[in-house]
């Protein structure tokens, strides 16, 4: 397969591949493929390579490295990874108590849809999500795949402070707060996963590819699950 892409220079020590417009998974799949092939290949002077939705930015020394040979070795890659065999994604099951304290928007969000609030909990949870990316806040994970029926407006007035490990929705994405922050996400439910934890070996509990599963559980299981990976 032949890969498309447009390659600029987003600023002094920053370069851009763009390999779409579009967010997919097959792009998405370009994206990381050539990610992982530029760190196994890692040259002296790149100083970081960050894959987004449909495009990867390489910071580097210019001191050490410029633009021509960023080029070259980019283009040397991207070639090789054209040949990478698309790896198979990890599925990771994430517990959620839905409605109550630990989803407080969840009423409005069947009202919104004219559904009950078990339909609401019944189509997200049927729903598989790929991490198209990690950002915005440490282990947050940037979902697809939410089904249009349960796309909703965020929160006229954002919270001061979400709980970590909120499940929400907010226009056509769903997604989990990993640390305590403000926020305008529409909360319909909980887990007691870490999402992310400094200390351990990988922080992040998701990585980009990953398949994301939400499992629903009750109050009682939840506090289980706290006590146990407290």
């Amino acid at each position: 397969m032949t890969v498309e892409y447009t390659l600029f220079p987003l600023c002094e020590y920053a370069v851009t591949v763009r390999f779409s417009d579009r967010i997919d998974e097959d792009v998405n799949d370009i994206v990381h493929q050539t990610a992982a092939r530029l760190q196994a290949e890692r040259k002296e002077g790149i100083e970081e390579i960050v894959p987004a939705f449909s495009s990867l930015t390489i910071y580097y020394d210019p001191l050490m490295i410029d633009y021509i040979g960023i080029g070259a070795w980019l283009r040397k890659n991207i070639r090789r990874s054209e040949q990478a065999v698309r790896r198979s994604a990890r599925t990771v099951v994430i517990p959620v108590c839905y409605g109550g304290e630990f989803g407080p928007d969840l009423p409005d969000v069947a009202r919104f849809h004219g559904m009950t609030e078990d339909e609401v909990v019944a189509l997200h949870s049927a729903g598989r999500y790929r991490v198209y990316m990690i950002g915005f806040s440490p282990g947050f994970a940037y979902l697809g795949g939410l089904s249009p029926r349960l796309a909703t407006p965020r929160r006229s007035v954002p919270r001061t402070k979400v709980p970590a490990g909120s499940v929400g929705i907010a226009g056509g994405q769903t997604g989990v707060y990993p640390l305590a922050t403000p926020g305008g996400w529409q909360l319909i439910g909980r887990t007691p996963l870490k999402l992310f934890d400094p200390h351990r070996e990988k922080p992040s509990l998701l990585a980009a590819g990953d398949i994301v599963a939400f499992q629903p559980i009750g109050a009682d299981e939840f506090a289980r699950w706290s006590e146990e990976h407290d």
